[in-house]
């Protein structure tokens, strides 16, 4: 069977004949295969282990300690990921590649120019963390879990602030118009919409922080962290944003150790060498035949682990984000925008007449609603002042809470 590592240098793979072999079997699987002395590594179903940066934070991680352990124990079969520490270097195996010319070849500019482009791994993120508010990650998650059930792909944007230490926290997630299937996700862009989104994010003293996509049931059992159909789309939104601790994040089902399946999120940012590659337009955005969609495909030969290269691991240009969550000042219990069944003014007066014991700034604390409002506000002026409100929890002006009750009565 087969089975998949990740470490510092990507997703590799290790085959063993036996799936009920030991911890110790496999960590000679990964001496002879990848390479890894056996008292070097310290393994783990655990992916922070990833994030350790010291000798005492990765000894912590002992689930895979004992080498007479069978690795069936850990629910790992065909297919599954074991996390890898090591201590120490090696040379990795990189891609097929182009034999390099003859000796006294000439060069090309572009030639001069691979030989500086090279790829390599990002081993710290702009981003110290990023922390997302519960309601907002459940109201997303659930919707993907329970009404599609992970079938088609789903995306939003998420807006938030960054501390002056680079720690991200989402606060509410926009959802654009959008199409989903079991491989891909189109984004309809809504400029209108989204000049709303920005003037309500900017009273709230918030920006765009991040994308955050679903990756479907069928994917999981796909060879990669991300396909280069999403490297592309995240790197695009990336750059389009020129925030350096802008966050991607993924959320999909894993097997749990049960046989069922939980939610999971993960967090990454696309490297810098990502990002300029993209800016310079290096990446080829039409692929056409069979390619294998954990490779990136460049228009020109870069250089890869020593070797020139069109086609580059994706998890070269991943850089792991440390995920936490708090309670933010916005709720998420409002219908949400661009989903299958339109948001109705029926739906306002019903959270109006359900939240009438709190003061009315807390009945209008929900991104969702303010959106919805907001499409009967002046969007330089009236906008901002009302989420404003919100961000300091100030008393609304009677001339909006007329205006919002109106709209909600009509």
């Amino acid at each position: 069977m087969m089975i998949r590592i990740r470490s510092r240098d990507g997703l590799e793979r290790v085959t063993i004949d036996n799936p009920q072999a030991t911890v110790a079997q496999l960590k000679s699987a990964i001496e002879s295969q990848l390479r890894v002395p056996t008292h070097s590594q310290t393994l783990s179903t655990n992916q922070n282990l990833l994030l350790a940066k010291t000798l005492d934070e990765i000894i912590r991680f002992t689930d895979m300690s004992d080498p007479s352990t069978r690795i069936s124990a850990f629910n790992i079969g065909h297919g599954s990921i074991v996390y890898l520490a090591y201590e120490g270097e090696r040379t990795v195996a990189g891609p097929v590649f182009h034999k390099a010319g003859s000796f006294g070849k000439k060069m090309t500019v572009d030639d001069l120019i691979a030989k500086q482009m090279r790829v390599t791994r990002q081993e710290n993120p702009h981003s110290e963390l990023v922390s997302f508010d519960r309601d907002a990650a459940n109201a997303f998650q659930n919707y993907v879990n329970e009404t599609l059930a992970f079938a088609v792909k789903r995306g939003g944007l998420m807006y938030g602030t960054v501390s002056p230490e680079g720690k991200v926290e989402v606060d509410f997630i926009y959802e654009p118009p959008q199409q989903g299937t079991e491989e891909s996700l189109m984004l309809f862009r809504d400029p209108d919409e989204e000049k709303l989104v920005e003037a309500i994010a900017l009273g709230l003293g918030m920006k765009r922080v991040g994308f955050i996509f679903t990756q479907t049931i069928s994917q999981d059992k796909k060879d990669y962290t991300m396909s280069n159909a999403e490297i592309l789309q995240a790197v695009e939104l990336h750059t389009e944003s020129d925030l350096k601790e802008w966050v991607t994040a993924i959320v999909k089902l894993e097997v749990n150790e049960d046989g069922g399946a939980d939610v999971h999120f993960e967090a990454f940012q696309m490297s810098d060498m990502c990002v300029r590659l993209f800016k310079e337009g290096w990446f080829e955005k039409e692929i056409q035949g069979e390619v294998d969609p954990k490779l990136s495909r460049m228009k020109k030969d870069v250089v890869v682990a020593g070797k020139d290269t069109r086609e580059v691991d994706n998890d070269f240009f991943l850089v792991v984000v440390k995920i936490f969550d708090h309670q933010g000042p916005l709720s998420s219990t409002f219908p949400i925008e661009n989903r299958n069944i339109p948001v109705s003014m029926q739906a306002l007066k019903t959270h109006l007449d359900r939240t009438k014991s709190l003061p009315f700034v807390k009945r209008i604390s929900d991104f969702h609603l303010l959106l919805l409002i907001a499409r009967f506000l002046d969007v330089n002026a009236d906008v901002p002042a009302l989420a404003a409100c919100v961000q300091v929890q100030a008393t609304v002006p009677e001339g909006f809470q007329l205006l919002i009750e109106s709209i909600a009565s009509a």
